[in-house]
């Protein structure tokens, strides 16, 4: 399979450095001599993959009859690489313990590639040519479905055809994996395999238990294609693959959940370091970057059981101190915690606690006058306390740095009588006294810093609170604040009788039909 240079994660000169140490590793009695017919000198590298992305492995010079040689790479080092010829389209190749002899030309690396020694790579370029014949074979089917003016006889027709596709393609695996289970693209093979629910699984249930009884299974057995004590399956882009789906798919989206799910996985490949490494950074990742309301819960759980535990060792010290910093930062606010004790001071001076509010919710929103988004949110507020103030208070912290702005939009935009406070800019560490009669009369340091506190980052924030001022839903806007609340309280349309949605309990995925994603983590 072929990809232009331009197209490596990294730049190779970028990684030169950070490979050295890997190239100098010792290597394996074993080599990969590749023959290029066309090219008479130069330099050509070596790079692996790891999950989906690409580093610096290693280079070699082109001798003047066009011969490379690579040596050979130790165990856990072995997986999926590419030959990368500058100017050229880079080609991949698998290095496992085996000597690998390659012959092809500048004209069309891939096309003109023949595998002379090595049962890997003549199996997985002989795959390769197969799967490129199925997607040809395919086409013409694909077009009659794409084709919105065919008719029922021709789209049943093109349908049945790409079933039979589908099956020598999954027969054609099978053989692969059956005839040599242990050499390492047979592996590979087969992790990109789904596994397969047993038909009578739950057939004596009903409909809903049937589902979560196979939905269970498939959780459970999702990892048996993939061989957990092989290092080098992570050196394939289907284990990222494999990863992402499983992490962002199959997993119930609940914070506590995957908390659990991402140990249990973690824990089968303690001591396989590069799947360790990969499994953690992902799950850390995917849980600081989600949108997914409440997910930095799980986020904190990744950082307290593993960075901060000395289980990251391959962590730079100053990223390291980072993201554990991102997660204190996070701490205070995380779902199903009591909110902080934020005590502020109102337009007329007063101190105000958050927990004197005595409603059965609670609504807590920082905002600021320049904000444009708080400029077009604070008027639906307003809407939502107007209708549900029986129920619920609003708490409005201002985040603006001076009051008069924040006080002059609030006369302007007529705000509801609902409770307004903000820090004062004279309370400060420019005013150390007055800090210190603030914290002894009327507030504490957290409310001092709020924005620390609270890990504001941008505006507006809003937070949901329960008559106990526990955090029980968050990263809301005035539209999900009044849905959520109106569906707690049973207003307005009917929610049903408690059935458990489709996304809280999917189903198992059909067989084949896997396929295999900023923060403090990055880097």
């Amino acid at each position: 399979m072929t990809r232009t240079l331009r197209n490596l994660i990294l730049p190779l000169v970028a990684l030169l450095v950070a490979g050295t140490a890997a190239a100098q590793q010792t290597s394996l009695n074993t080599y990969t001599r590749i023959q290029v017919k066309g090219l008479t000198g130069g330099d050509v590298y070596l790079a692996n993959y790891y999950g989906n992305k690409l580093y610096y492995a290693d280079t070699a010079q082109v001798s003047p009859a066009g011969q490379i040689e690579f040596k050979g790479r130790p165990f856990n080092e072995q997986g999926k690489y590419a030959v990368v010829i500058p100017g050229k389209p880079y080609f991949d190749i698998i290095i496992g313990n085996e000597d690998i002899e390659i012959v092809t030309d500048t004209t069309d690396l891939v096309r003109n590639l023949e595998v002379t020694k090595g049962w890997n790579n003549k199996a997985f370029y002989d795959y390769v040519r197969f799967i490129n014949d199925m997607r040809g074979l395919r086409a013409p089917h694909d077009s009659v479905l794409a084709d919105s003016t065919a008719v029922e006889k021709d789209l049943k027709k093109a349908r049945k055809a790409l079933v039979d596709l589908n099956d020598q393609v999954v027969e054609r695996q099978k053989s692969i994996i059956a005839s040599n289970p242990d050499k390492l693209f047979a592996k590979y093979i087969r992790m990109m395999l789904d596994v397969e629910v047993p038909e009578d699984l739950g057939k004596d249930l009903d409909e809903e238990e049937r589902n979560t009884a196979r939905y269970e299974w498939y959780k459970a057995h999702y990892w048996d294609n993939v061989d957990l004590d092989d290092n080098r399956m992570v050196r394939d882009q289907a284990f990222h693959s494999a990863l992402e789906r499983y992490v962002s798919k199959v997993l119930p989206q609940i914070p506590d959940s995957m908390g659990v799910e991402a140990t249990r996985l973690i824990d089968r490949v303690e001591g396989k370091e590069d799947l360790f490494k990969y499994i953690v950074h992902h799950f850390t990742y995917y849980t600081e970057t989600s949108k997914l309301m409440c997910m930095d819960k799980a986020f904190v759980y990744m950082v307290d059981n593993y960075y901060a535990q000395g289980k990251c060792g391959w962590m730079d010290p100053e990223k390291l101190a980072t993201i554990i910093e991102a997660a204190n930062d996070k701490r205070q606010v995380l779902c199903d915690a009591p909110f902080p004790d934020i005590r502020l001071m109102s337009p007329e001076g007063e101190w105000i606690s958050v927990r004197e509010t005595d409603t059965k919710y609670t609504v807590v929103v920082v905002w600021e006058s320049t904000c444009g988004h708080c400029k077009k949110e604070m008027p639906k507020l307003a809407e939502f306390y107007a209708k549900h103030k029986d129920i619920a208070s609003v708490y409005a912290i201002g985040n603006d740095y001076e009051r008069e702005p924040w006080v002059k939009f609030m006369e302007e935009k007529e705000l509801p009588d609902w409770i307004d406070v903000s820090d004062d800019p004279s309370i400060s560490n420019d005013n150390p006294e007055a800090v210190r009669q603030a914290l002894q009369c009327c507030t504490n340091l957290e409310s001092l810093n709020f924005r620390r506190t609270l890990d504001i980052n941008s505006t507006p924030k809003i937070w949901l609170l329960d008559e106990d001022h526990v955090i029980i839903a968050k990263q809301l806007n005035a539209e999900q604040l009044e849905d959520l609340v109106e569906t707690f309280e049973g207003i307005g349309e009917d929610v049903g009788d408690g059935e458990i949605p489709d996304e809280a309990a999917p189903e198992a995925p059909k067989q084949n039909e896997r396929k295999r994603t900023k923060g403090a983590t990055n880097g």
